[in-house]
């Protein structure tokens, strides 16, 4: 039997949500597995990663494939590196230790750059929602400096009415009689 390391889809349409499986690699994508190790929701930006590293260097260890997608996500976690550290402490390059140290170094840098994108991301919303805020005050004052000026357009004040206009005798109607005023 050949284990294999994949993704088993969850979710709605549109909306998928995976789960990290260790199957046989004859069993179907969303059928039977040997043990689940992880989920990954590729939603939320970044990434909403959930594995049992541990499990998944032993299953890789123990000879188990992981498919493109499923070794992306390993290799993002550390779980290659740290299979990759392993090999290295049973051929008696490195020492344990060594190894150990390697690791939790590479997974310190690898929680700052995820927090540094988190950051990003955060700061870039945030300048979006000012910019936009901004953009949407500047159209609010034009239309309200608009209708300032249609509404003082519409009005005459005694100054703007011109004096010919006071003196101006009552329009007649078609049968020569000034309207009446009722």
């Amino acid at each position: 039997m050949s284990a294999k390391i994949r993704l088993q889809r969850h979710g709605k349409k549109g909306r998928p949500f995976f789960h990290i499986v260790v199957a046989d690699s004859r069993a179907p994508r969303d059928g039977r597995f040997i043990e689940r190790i992880g989920s990954y929701n590729p939603i939320t930006d970044p990434a909403t990663i959930d594995l049992n590293t541990e499990r998944a260097a032993e299953w890789m260890m123990k000879g188990a494939e992981p498919t493109d997608t499923a070794k992306a996500i390993l290799s993002y976690k550390g779980v290659m590196f740290r299979v990759h550290l392993n090999k290295g402490v049973a051929k008696g390059a490195i020492t344990q230790e060594q190894a150990d140290a390697k690791y939790d170094i590479w997974i310190q840098e690898k929680a700052n750059k995820i927090d540094a994108k988190k950051t990003r991301l955060s700061d870039a919303t945030k300048k979006d929602h000012t910019s936009r805020i901004a953009q949407e005050l500047k159209v609010s004052d034009a239309r309200a400096e608009a209708i300032k000026k249609k509404a003082a357009e519409a009005l005459f004040t005694p100054e703007e009415v011109s004096p010919e206009a006071e003196n101006a005798p009552a329009t007649e109607t078609e049968g020569g009689e000034a309207p009446s005023e009722a």
